[in-house]
């Protein structure tokens, strides 16, 4: 069975959009230093330092930014190429899409939770008794969007392959 392109259903391609949206929010802001209680020293220092030393992008922080992002566009490409086999989809492919979405998840609240180890103890400290804080950008907020969004859509399609399963032994 060759692949087609008009075969690939909405749910297979909502599973490959929500892995490349989430790959493109590693390109917005994802770690933000903001300075709301500190003094005003520490405010204009920020002005003079580079953008990307105030604000990281996924890909100038750590694995828990870029890699999840990177994994869900992976089971994407996968539910895509391999959701017209039919094999494949009775064996398992929307399951291991769900265990994707979900790892992607787990490993994006590992990386919010742990947003202020990019710096390291020193940086830390020398941040805090400045007033300076340390928070999610735009992109983390997008990126969790897009994930949660894939794993949603693995639950419906695995509902799917459920109904199929059992109209093609109903069939027999």
């Amino acid at each position: 069975m060759a692949f087609s392109v008009g075969r690939v259903t909405r749910r297979e391609w909502l599973g490959l959009c929500a892995g490349l949206l989430a790959t493109g929010s590693t390109f917005l802001p994802w770690t933000v230093l903001s300075a709301d209680t500190a003094t005003s020293d520490v405010r204009d220092a920020f002005g003079t330092l580079p953008h990307s030393d105030v604000v990281r992008t996924a890909w100038n922080s750590d694995l828990f930014s870029w890699g999840p992002p990177l994994l869900l566009v992976l089971a994407g490409v996968a539910v895509v190429l391999f959701g017209q086999v039919r094999k494949a989809r009775i064996s398992g492919l929307p399951q291991l899409w769900l265990v994707a979405g979900l790892a992607t998840i787990l490993l994006m609240v590992i990386g919010w939770t742990t947003l202020d180890w990019v710096f390291d103890s020193d940086q830390r400290a020398f941040l805090e008794a400045a007033g300076v804080t340390i928070s999610a950008g735009v992109g983390r907020y997008a990126g969790m969007a897009f994930a949660v969004g894939s794993a949603v859509a693995a639950v419906v399609d695995i509902r799917a392959a459920r109904v199929e399963s059992r109209a093609s032994r109903s069939r027999r």
